[in-house]
């Protein structure tokens, strides 16, 4: 019989508590199974730039070794949608070696603000960018039969307080911005599974928002897999089923089984939702379960090679002045950083891989020419370091030809769990440059991390390679592109501030505790910087290359337009240096004096060329109608606003080489803005008023911060300080993890620092809910009781929770368990 037929069959044979069952997840990592019926579990792993599958008996830290490819951040800056599937390929490989089901990945998330200490997993500032590397990576993935989890969705783009926080947004700046990243990844790359954020959107829980994962995902975007939570999102399980979340992360206690069986039977739950659910799950796991290969292997060699090539395709050249770069091998090297010797060259929390290798740029420079090291100051502090400076700058003295510092964000800098406080870099690498740059020597300048960062000293140095977190092949990558054997074609896929002041959201970022106002609405990004005319220290697609490219002859296959009509746009590019390279061109509209405030321009499309020296290569790009519109708050729908808008076709979006216009014929609508007072979105200056907001976005905004008591669910740790055992309980929270994830190794320290800063902030009802059934919301609800006072009354609660679940969670593994 085929799947349909099956699922069918199984759905009319089942009982509620096995159909209930398939609704959660087992041991932290995997679905349930039903031995009875056929039903086989599977295993889910992170992450979105290498496998991180936790070894069975193993804490969070102790994960198989896996190729660690550039995160995502440095795969955006490759513009190459085919490089990012062909990553997404490889971890699907490593995926089926290891019995892995489904890859937690890739993020759709949105870089509002370049303090969000998890942009390293995230792509761009735009939405189109975004998605469409997003939707690259999913096939990637998903063409080797594993499947994949697009996340986080949505509207998560802080990690103070992310487990609690109100995103407060308006429609527009939520259909335009940030679920456009999302929309365009599931109808590119039809992702298995979507997994929903911890935080609320607008009031509501992520997790029990159904025009979130059911009218719009399913509704309007034509999704078909099935939505899980991130691990410990779930608020409410049954109020999550009805608003079309299948399955809850990590699962493991019994409990949310328990309360779908009794939703049912008392009638607040309609089987029919339920049975939705399930044929969601079905669909999902005999596919994967189809696709397994038990003696599959893959290449580890290639998989090493191909991050090398990514995290060099990745770099962006952000300064060369007088053809500084490439060096000339048999020279001697000064090379001075101890981010030279260990690198940093991937994020820290769920995503930590345990590479396969590692290659620092000290080693890959000395297999090529003669180099002299010293590292000018500690890795693992910002103060600076007397005799570590005093020999660094000696040796620099002695050195008679350019010299390369490394630096960059270190290891505590930025992490899933916190947010950045500032753009600056280590002051002691800051001092480093400085020094060396005032003591007259050429300096070129290689940096790592997630996310922009300020440069104080880019006038006095030379050249600036911006490598982002490259992966484990961060030595060879550097190698190549110091010696020219690569020539960088990164472009920006985020813009780089001046400072954290000239950011939209400066005033609105992280907020909290209790909500977040995106008061900028759509001016993120780009698209404020270049409609205030706000100076920059690198714009939004900017990027070197050792050679030199021209753009000429644009053609547009029409001049007008209909609404719904498509724009076909010819260009050439023509490489005028010396050297083969890559140039990525793009495609932004421009709508100047249209009457319902936009960004200056949009990206709409992009290419990357690849071009030997002297050739002219003709590009065509098909711009969608979508390209032209806003979206129309009071008709609840994409339209475009009638007049003449300007095609332009640029390096970066602020360097635009080439202009036609054409002209749209629209249906003329009423202005949604029509004597509203909200002057501040018409000409954005980085201040949004109370009322202005207030106007765009229908409402006055909610709250911004708890009650202070009692004790509820959504209380952190740290404000958990009513009574001595609420203190308690937040002392063996904190410093019991950090106890069970004891090790002297860099992974070890890294997870530790990720799971205590975490675990600081973390609410009192996601440790119920993300801890694999040890404690659970029940047994929660009594701690509730003692931490507001009543000890015995909680505790005697809390103990008969635990013992209940005990029950029926035998019970539940007898039904998994059971033969047919």
């Amino acid at each position: 019989m085929d799947i349909q037929e099956r699922i069918n069959r199984l759905i009319a044979e089942m009982s509620l508590q096995e159909k209930a069952l398939l609704c959660s997840g087992r041991k932290f990592w995997f679905t349930r199974g039903i031995r009875s019926r056929g039903i086989e579990p599977y295993m889910v792993t992170d992450g979105p730039h290498g496998l991180r599958k936790q070894k069975a008996g193993g804490s969070i830290n102790d994960s198989v070794n896996a190729t660690c490819f550039p995160c995502a951040c440095t795969m955006a800056s490759t513009w190459d949608p085919e490089l990012v599937r062909g990553v997404g390929e490889r971890i699907a490989g490593e995926a089926k070696q290891e019995g892995v089901g489904i890859v937690l990945g890739p993020g759709a998330n949105i870089k509002r603000s370049p303090l969000c200490g998890r942009n390293f997993e995230y792509y761009s500032e735009d939405p189109y960018l975004s998605g469409t590397l997003a939707g690259a990576f999913i096939n990637g993935v998903q063409s080797k039969g594993i499947g994949t989890s697009l996340k986080h969705y949505a509207v998560n783009n802080q990690e103070s307080n992310r487990m609690r926080i109100d995103a407060v947004v308006d429609e527009r700046a939520l259909r335009e911005i940030y679920l456009a990243s999302f929309e365009r990844a599931v109808k590119t790359g039809h992702p298995y599974t979507l997994m929903c954020s911890y935080n609320r959107i607008n009031g509501r829980f992520a997790s029990e928002n159904k025009w979130l994962c059911e009218d719009v995902l399913r509704g309007e975007w034509g999704f078909d897999g099935y939505v899980m939570t991130d691990w410990g999102a779930i608020n409410d399980r049954v109020t999550g089923l009805k608003c079309g979340i299948e399955l809850e992360m990590p699962g493991g206690s019994g409990e949310s089984v328990k309360k779908i069986v009794e939703a049912v039977e008392k009638g607040d739950l309609d089987i029919r939702i339920l049975n939705r659910a399930v044929r969601r799950l079905l669909e999902v796991n005999f596919k994967v379960n189809a696709a397994k290969e038990s003696n599959y292997k893959y290449d580890v060699e290639e998989h090493h090679s191909y991050a090398r090539k990514v995290a060099a395709d990745g770099a962006v050249l952000l300064k060369n002045e007088g053809g500084m770069l490439p060096l000339k091998k048999g020279r001697r090297l000064t090379v001075l950083g101890e981010l030279a010797r260990t690198p940093r060259y991937q994020g820290s929390g769920s995503s930590l891989i345990r590479p396969n290798k590692i290659s620092s740029p000290l080693e890959a420079l000395s297999a090529q020419t003669e180099v002299v090291f010293a590292p000018g100051y500690n890795g693992y502090g910002d103060k600076s370091n007397k005799k570590l400076l005093s020999e660094a700058l000696a040796l620099a003295h002695q050195s008679e030809g350019p010299i390369v510092v490394f630096a960059g964000l270190t290891l505590f800098y930025e992490s899933e769990g916190f947010d950045r406080k500032h753009l600056s870099l280590p002051p002691n690498q800051n001092e480093l440059i400085d020094k060396l740059a005032d003591a007259g020597k050429d300096v070129i300048v290689v940096l790592y991390g997630g996310s922009p960062v300020e440069m104080p000293w880019i006038d006095k140095v030379k050249a600036v390679f911006y490598m982002y977190l490259p992966g484990q092949a961060v030595g060879e990558a550097a190698a190549d592109l110091l010696f020219g054997e690569v020539n960088p074609s990164g472009k920006l896929a985020e813009t780089f501030p001046l400072s954290l002041k000239d950011t939209s959201c400066f005033n609105y970022f992280p907020l909290g505790p209790r909500t977040v106002e995106y008061r900028e609405s759509i001016f993120v990004g780009y698209r404020y910087y270049d409609t205030a005319k706000k100076e920059v220290l690198f714009p939004f697609g900017y990027g070197l290359s050792y050679t030199e490219f021209a753009y000429s002859d644009l053609v547009l296959d029409k001049r007008t337009l209909g609404e719904g009509d498509s724009l076909t746009v010819s260009f050439k590019v023509t490489n005028i240096g010396a050297r083969a390279g890559k140039e990525t061109a793009q495609i932004y509209v421009s709508h100047p004096g249209g009457r319902v405030f936009r960004a200056e321009k949009e990206l709409a499309g992009f290419v990357k060329v690849a071009l030997e020296p002297g050739e002219t290569k003709e590009v065509s790009l098909t711009l969608e109608p979508r390209a032209f519109c806003y979206y129309n708050i009071n008709e609840r729908g994409w339209r475009a606003e009638g007049g003449t808008y300007e095609i332009r076709v640029g390096a970066s979006s602020r360097d635009i080489r080439l202009s036609e216009k054409v002209n749209i014929i629209a249906k003329s609508l009423a202005n949604p803005y029509i004597n509203k007072r909200i002057a501040c979105y018409f000409a954005p200056d980085g201040t949004f008023g109370d009322e202005a907001f207030a106007e765009i976005l229908g409402r006055t905004p909610p709250i911004k911060e708890f009650a202070k008591k009692p004790v509820t669910g959504d209380s952190n740790v740290l404000e958990n300080r009513r009574t001595l055992f609420g203190r308690i309980f937040g002392f063996l929270m904190v410093y019991g993890s950090a106890f069970v994830l004891r090790g002297k190794d860099e992974n070890s320290r890294l997870i530790r620092h990720f799971m205590t800063t975490m675990m600081r902030s973390n609410t009192l009802r996601s440790i119920a809910t993300s801890n694999g059934g040890m404690l659970t919301m029940d047994a929660m609800d009594g701690l509730l009781i003692a931490f507001n006072g009543k000890f015995l009354r909680g505790i005697g609660r809390t103990m008969k929770a635990i013992k209940e679940n005990v029950r029926y969670d035998k019970i539940l593994r007898e039904i998994e368990t059971r033969e047919k």
